[in-house]
């Protein structure tokens, strides 16, 4: 058994997912054990402000990479005592950082940059382990998005004989994958199809208590504004061809209100904004058909927070009535644990010396070995 952890904190900015998963050549990785690690409120603070600067202050990026680099290691270190587990027998723990700006086309003609706020130094001295860590760079440098990198780990995972899969990631942003069967010579595609969970939990913050919509409850008791999500579609991203990824520096509070006419109710923007989610993803399905020459897929996988949102997973379903939808723990990965399993499966990958992008996807210049290794 090698045992290696995957650490993700996504653009939500409400923990950490550690997952405990054994990866071996030939086999698909399992998924052994996870462990959820709330943000601190003031520490989220503070992240969500760092995303969100004109100007950083160095000392305050310190304190945040050092603060958020402790926490992963308490997310590490809680997981190992569940599991009973000595962190001597983790191969290599495989960290994401958090994402504070992600421009691959660059800010006012500068260069392509992607910013995970990590210290896999300080990660390895607490932990024990060997970590792998900066991921995203190597693809950029290659001329990549740099994003998503999740799909090369849907293909170890989904991929299957004479059936076309989808599978698709709610978390801030919505990022798609498409699976051809197994013997197919066409590669997967994938891209950020837009705003998910970002914009939904941003307004709902705005208006209520809590950082979220709590399975959707307020964005159903709204009406779509047809007008509003017509302005919201128009916005060219939705209709630029891939490879294309997204983050807060385009989707964001000053881009809704912007479109806005300003007599709207909340909840009704709310529900525009659930359905701008399935409206995108259902157009990001289509753009990937249409460039794969692919049939509609059998199934469609939602995985990521907004799995478990139901007013926004019924909005895809009437905006993709041919394609079911199928529980990602049907098949042996619950919906919450996809992408921090992705970050301990690219760690191996890079160990062992192995691309870990997809080229199809990323639109980097070739397979790239992606990450840095911090011995312990």
């Amino acid at each position: 058994m090698s045992l290696f952890i995957g650490l993700m904190s996504g653009t939500s900015l409400d923990g950490i997912d550690a997952a405990l998963v054994d990866i071996a050549p030939d086999t698909p990785p399992r998924l052994l054990a996870t462990h959820g690690e709330p943000i601190p409120p003031d520490q989220r603070d503070l992240l969500w402000r760092l995303c969100h600067a004109e100007r950083i202050s160095f000392a305050e990026l310190a304190r945040a990479e050092a603060d958020f680099s402790r926490l992963q290691a308490g997310a590490v270190g809680t997981l190992l005592a569940k599991q009973n587990i000595p962190a001597s027998r983790i191969v290599a723990i495989g960290s994401h950082g958090q994402t504070i700006e992600h421009a691959p086309a660059g800010h006012d003609g500068g260069p392509a940059y992607t910013l995970q706020l990590d210290n896999p130094s300080l990660l390895a001295e607490l932990t024990g382990c060997r970590v792998v860590a900066d991921f995203r760079r190597r693809d950029l440098a290659a001329g990549g998005q740099a994003a998503p990198l999740a799909p090369a780990f849907h293909q170890a995972l989904f991929r299957v004989p004479d059936e076309w899969r989808a599978i698709l990631n709610l978390g801030g942003f919505a990022n798609l994958t498409l699976l051809p069967p197994e013997g197919d010579a066409r590669s997967p595609l994938g891209f950020d199809t837009g705003p998910a969970n970002a914009l939904l939990d941003a307004w709902h913050a705005r208006h209520r208590d809590g950082h979220f919509d709590e399975n959707g409850a307020w964005a159903a008791s709204g009406r779509v504004d047809e007008a509003l999500l017509e302005r919201l579609m128009d916005e060219p991203f939705f209709h630029q061809p891939p490879p294309r990824s997204t983050g807060r520096e385009l989707f964001n509070l000053d881009w809704l209100e912007a479109r806005l006419s300003g007599g709207e109710r909340p909840q009704d923007v709310q529900a525009t904004l659930a359905e701008l989610t399935a409206t995108s993803i259902a157009m990001g399905i289509e753009m990937a058909r249409e460039r794969l020459e692919a049939p509609s897929p059998e199934r469609l996988i939602p995985c990521g927070g907004g799995a478990h949102n139901p007013d926004l997973l019924a909005r895809l379903a009437r905006r993709l009535p041919d394609t079911p939808l199928e529980d990602s723990a049907s098949l042996g990965w619950p919906a919450d644990w996809l992408e921090a399993g992705a970050f301990a499966w690219l760690a191996w990958r890079r160990l062992v010396q192995l691309p870990g992008n997809l080229p199809s996807v990323t639109g980097a210049a070739g397979p790239r070995i992606l990450g840095g290794i911090y011995a312990p």
